[in-house]
């Protein structure tokens, strides 16, 4: 009897070892910039944003997304026929008054249809706490949903550039690997980057990425393998950078840098209007 139990265990350890080896989770960067979600630092990095006024012009509308409700934005519409649109992301307060304000200035600035689009569906955050759950809430598979609905409602004949901030700069670099070859510019406000290559090797469009260097998060190290992730990939990155600290272009907010924030602003248009 123990020599047949001895035998039982070996060929179940060798059944073991003949199995294939579990195949590791793809790396998400935007779970990843959640997890800051729990720092404390990183709460008291971001203090509640200020009011703002509201800039006239614009509208919020809704749109069909498969497999849920509709989707949200906020929609500015150039003066002139256009299929060209910017699609700009939140950071983790949400679709809020300042994200309108961008949505209006970038429509007058660009002359583009920009949708400010909401990957929150409609909540906002006006503490750091509550902020930082909506981001750790929201989920990959409904956001992406809600950016191929947005794509869907600007049309067939539509191409995109994409931009964000923060929580939105990551979500900016995703949209731009879900919209294929209808992407046309991708802008990254210290957001968290791919890390996958074999993704990045898919992306069809090449990125200007605006960093602060006095970040903690989206730091030095962060910048310096996504450089290398994409020259890996075959892509091309462009890093203009800011001795400023991270959300330094938020004008409602503590750590807005105005100097910091126009270079950048200057930057980013210029290459914007050359897409």
């Amino acid at each position: 009897m123990r020599k047949l139990f001895l035998f039982a265990v070996l060929l179940a350890f060798v059944a073991c070892e003949n199995q294939p080896l579990p195949i590791p989770m793809c790396h998400d960067a935007n779970a990843e910039f959640a997890t800051f979600a729990s720092d404390k630092t990183f709460q008291k990095a971001h203090p509640a944003p200020k009011p703002v006024a509201l800039l006239h012009g614009g509208k919020n509308i809704e749109f069909p997304v498969e497999g849920g409700a509709n989707g949200r934005a906020f929609l500015m519409t150039s003066h002139g026929q256009s299929n060209k649109y910017l699609l700009i992301f939140h950071e983790w307060w949400g679709l809020n008054d300042n994200i309108r304000n961008q949505a209006n200035r970038l429509a007058h600035e660009l002359g583009v249809n920009v949708l400010a689009v909401d990957l929150y569906d409609g909540q906002l955050a006006e503490t750091p706490e509550d902020a930082g759950k909506l981001m750790q809430a929201c989920d990959p598979a409904r956001a992406s949903a809600i950016i191929q609905g947005a794509a869907k409602y600007a049309g067939e004949n539509a191409d995109f550039r994409v931009m964000g901030w923060c929580f939105g700069g990551g979500w900016s670099l995703q949209a731009a690997l879900l919209l294929g070859d209808k992407a046309k510019a991708c802008v990254i406000y210290y957001g968290m980057p791919e890390k996958d290559v074999e993704k990045l090797k898919t992306l069809q469009t090449d990125v200007l990425m605006i960093h602060a260097k006095q970040d903690k998060w989206i730091n030095d190290a962060t910048v310096a393998e996504f450089k290398k992730n994409m020259e890996a990939a075959g892509k091309s990155l462009t890093v203009s950078e800011y001795d400023a600290d991270h959300a330094f272009s938020n004008p409602s907010g503590p750590r807005y840098n105005e100097q910091a924030s126009r270079e950048a602003r200057a930057v980013v248009l210029q290459y914007l209007r050359g897409k």
